[in-house]
């Protein structure tokens, strides 16, 4: 199922936004920049398209099957859209949002909550709090990172999204590349020990660097 993160035939955006410089307008933006070739759904209930892409109200209304939904709403509405991708079967979730666990208690809770609702669908879940994830190779950039990354044989995870971006800025000016880039965040669910036998098999990946 995890195939899905990096290999996805299909992509939703919750919370594509229309205003460039907003990170739901960004995700968007990279996602169609970077050449992926799969079906794309921004979800945005008060939109009829943005950069030219058909918009649908939410997940519910999208008729074809979805493979990966990226989140990037306020965190008190991320377990109702959890509930909605576990309705679409959605295979992965990767939520940008923050708000959980990384600012005290009552975000604790909600995090568990939202885990509680990936795990009662079958749904593996990125993050909450990441920046993202990219796969040179599919191609895939379904992350607001500024820059795309160079193509190469290193997969980097990381934790902390402002190192992601750190590694990415300095990485283009030293002109390495990547074939895979994951954000990890808080960890709820996908952690390292989750990706490495997928990236130990990865034929486009020779360095592992966490």
């Amino acid at each position: 199922m995890l195939e899905a993160l990096f290999k996805p035939e299909s992509v939703a955006i919750v919370g594509a936004a229309r205003e460039p410089g907003k990170v739901g307008y960004q995700i968007l933006k990279n996602l169609l920049e970077c050449g992926y070739r799969g079906r794309i759904y921004p979800i945005n209930p008060k939109a009829e398209s943005i950069l030219d892409v058909r918009c649908y109200p939410s997940l519910t209304d999208v008729s074809e099957s979805i493979d990966l939904g990226v989140v990037v709403v306020p965190s008190q509405s991320v377990p109702k859209v959890a509930e909605e991708a576990g309705a679409k079967k959605v295979k992965v979730l990767v939520v940008i949002s923050a708000g959980f666990k990384e600012i005290g208690p009552a975000g604790a809770r909600l995090e568990r909550k939202l885990l509680a609702i990936c795990k009662r669908h079958g749904m593996r879940l990125v993050g909450p709090n990441v920046l993202g994830v990219i796969d040179t190779f599919t191609p895939l950039n379904a992350s607001f990172a500024p820059e795309a990354p160079l193509k190469g044989s290193i997969a980097f995870l990381s934790q902390s999204g402002a190192l992601c971006t750190a590694v990415l800025d300095w990485s283009l000016q030293e002109g390495i590349g990547f074939s895979k880039f994951v954000s990890l965040g808080n960890k709820a669910d996908v952690e390292e020990v989750d990706l490495l036998p997928i990236l130990a098999e990865d034929p486009d990946t020779r360095v592992i660097l966490m």
